[in-house]
């Protein structure tokens, strides 16, 4: 369970599940990620590729505690959902129990932010109890993109339009969603800022405190290779070029900066600093 210090707030990872992506020309993750390109870039070796050339990608949440806030950020597939992601298969596994170990209980989450709607984004927004989808935090609010639901709720994918039907709309039906915008601030040391690309009302979260800062990335990247190339973007961003655009603008904001950036899909180590190298950049890790 890693766990970092930016000032007064910490930041804890909890792992859903950690996923080896091997390279696929029927269906890339990111098709220019082949196996022989990957060796090229040797510092993303061992923790962010396998020697055989698969993707070493983590599913998890991120426990943001701040003077006055306990926040959730992204909550990802969930139990008891077969989706497509997972082959078709449900997981069952013990999420809360690591919750728990954390020093977290359910009920101490005040607020819950999904960076985006994807399906291992919002998963444990809700879990089944009795047959019936429930707030999994039930004193939180969950903060949602005004624009993010506006186009996922428009959106025709039938399998979106069920990740909505179990995992978003249960709790606006509880009352507990608040629509936000996308540069929505939460604390003193907590604001969202725009990230689109990845989905049109995608966001990321900055974190400042005590003159030290880090930013939450969500999926505007998946994996440290698109440090090395930014302009990397796999086929499920809803526009591909813009979030290369965004991707590039990020890392050059952050590149040399005693900024600690922290992948939602990275592997363990998960956050670190970015660097600038040649016309690229690259991720030196950071434990903590």
């Amino acid at each position: 369970m890693l766990t970092w210090k930016v000032g007064a707030v910490t930041v804890t990872r909890i792992v859903e599940i950690e996923l080896p992506v091997p390279y696929s020309e029927a269906r890339p993750f990111l098709a220019e990620a082949r196996p022989e390109v990957l060796k090229t870039i040797p510092w993303l070796y061992p923790d962010y590729v396998t020697e055989d050339g698969s993707l070493r990608l983590s599913i998890h949440a991120l426990l943001v505690e701040a003077p006055g806030l306990r926040l959730v950020v992204d909550t990802c597939i969930g139990n008891d959902r077969p989706r497509s992601l997972l082959g078709g298969q449900a997981l069952a596994t013990g999420f809360l129990d690591q919750l728990t170990a954390a020093g977290w209980s359910r009920e101490s989450v005040d607020h819950v932010i999904c960076t985006h709607l994807h399906v291992d984004h919002v998963g444990w927004n809700t879990m089944l109890v009795d047959g019936k989808w429930v707030p999994t935090f039930p004193k939180a609010r969950y903060l949602i993109g005004a624009r993010e639901h506006a186009h996922w709720s428009a959106h025709e994918d039938d399998e979106q339009q069920a990740i909505l039907s179990d995992s978003v709309q249960p709790i606006f039906d509880a009352g507990l969603a608040q629509l936000v915008e996308m540069d929505h601030r939460l604390s003193a040391e907590v604001r969202l800022i725009p990230t689109p690309g990845h989905t049109p009302g995608h966001v990321s979260v900055m974190i400042e405190s005590e003159g030290q800062s880090a930013m939450i990335t969500g999926d505007a990247v998946h994996h440290p290779c698109q440090l090395a190339h930014p302009d990397w973007s796999p086929p499920f961003d809803s526009d591909g070029k813009a979030s290369a655009v965004m991707r590039r603008q990020m890392f050059e904001d952050t590149a040399d900066k005693p900024i600690l950036v922290i992948g939602t899909h990275f592997a363990a180590p998960t956050a670190g600093h970015v660097v600038r190298d040649g016309q690229g950049y690259r991720f030196k890790g950071f434990e903590g």
